[in-house]
């Protein structure tokens, strides 16, 4: 008998150079994965031709799985704002500026369920991942993204917290060191994205070194301890981090932390993040556990399909 029915979770994820897509079994059981496939994104050829590349990958995945989903969740680049109806920030921009779930509704012939990657990725780790696993009566979890750029999403009580201006949990954005660091596409300088995401790192060990290198060898050598600005350059994650994540503790006060991207396995920041947060936050202590992510590329995706039986719960809930 066939797992495929009209219970299970369809998800997308939209990435830089794949929309990929899942179907998981169900929102009781949504740990089983049906179907995971993918087509190129080739967002250079403009964004009728990302539309299109949605309608080809949902065909492919209508016509593996013998049905027709009637919600979609779909994890999306930059920030969708519900009462403009745009999106901004994406890093294909071609994007910016249009109405992804009017169009993609349009293209699709279902209802789409959109929300932030970031916000995915926390939702993700929260049902499935290593809050699941770990932590699973927590009741606030912060997601936190560390590698190109720095992202952030918060889940209460399950669900994601968007906001009214679709940016919940955001932190990536709020400045840290004022005037450091390169402008960045959101228009400051000195945001948390222009100093401890990894290509902030690394370009910020070349001015100082006169050498490029990646994070992780930056990283080695660091912790052979021969090499200054390595040093310069981890001391200013780690500070920098600690600093950032401050500000999130002292407003929402998560039960559980969990970080994902490149940067994340840089393992210096969870040993020294919390005798620096000691510091920063107002309680002067601070057992908060920061975990590792663990479903690692596949958390957008999952996060995505789950979006469905969030939006089925609250609707529940609603009635």
């Amino acid at each position: 008998m066939s797992d495929f029915s009209a219970d299970n979770l369809w998800g997308i994820d939209l990435g830089g150079t794949k929309i990929e897509g899942v179907v998981l079994r169900s929102y009781e059981s949504p740990d089983k994965v049906l179907l995971r496939i993918r087509v190129p994104t080739e967002a250079h050829l403009g964004y009728e031709h990302i539309l299109n590349q949605f309608k080809r990958l949902v065909g492919q995945m209508e016509s593996q799985t013998g049905m027709k989903p009637t919600m979609v969740g779909v994890a999306s680049p930059g920030t969708y704002i519900p009462n403009k109806g745009e999106m901004k920030n994406c890093n294909a921009t071609v994007i910016n500026g249009n109405d992804l779930k009017r169009d993609l509704e349009k293209v699709l012939g279902v209802s789409i369920v959109l929300a932030n990657d970031a916000n995915c990725f926390a939702l993700a780790e929260t049902k499935l991942g290593i809050v699941h696993t770990k932590f699973p009566l927590a009741k606030v979890v912060f997601g936190v993204i560390l590698g190109t750029g720095v992202g952030g999403g918060l889940v209460v009580n399950g669900h994601i917290i968007q906001g009214r201006h679709g940016i919940g949990g955001e932190w990536g954005h709020n400045y840290l060191y004022p005037g450091q660091g390169k402008i960045c596409y959101c228009g400051k300088q000195g945001c948390n994205e222009q100093i401890i995401s990894g290509p902030a790192l690394e370009l910020f060990y070349k001015q100082k070194s006169g050498n490029a290198l990646p994070l992780q060898e930056i990283h080695q050598r660091y912790l052979e301890g021969h090499d200054p600005y390595a040093l310069l350059t981890i001391k200013r994650l780690q500070d920098g981090f600690g600093r950032a994540l401050s500000v999130m503790i002292n407003i929402v006060d998560p039960d559980v932390i969990v970080l994902g991207g490149g940067v994340s396995h840089i393992g210096s920041i969870y040993t020294h993040t919390s005798d620096i947060l000691k510091e920063m936050i107002f309680n002067h202590e601070f057992d908060t556990p920061i975990l590792k992510a663990q479903l690692g590329d596949s958390a957008g995706v999952y996060g995505a399909a789950l979006l469905v039986a969030e939006n089925s719960e609250v609707q529940n809930e609603i009635l």
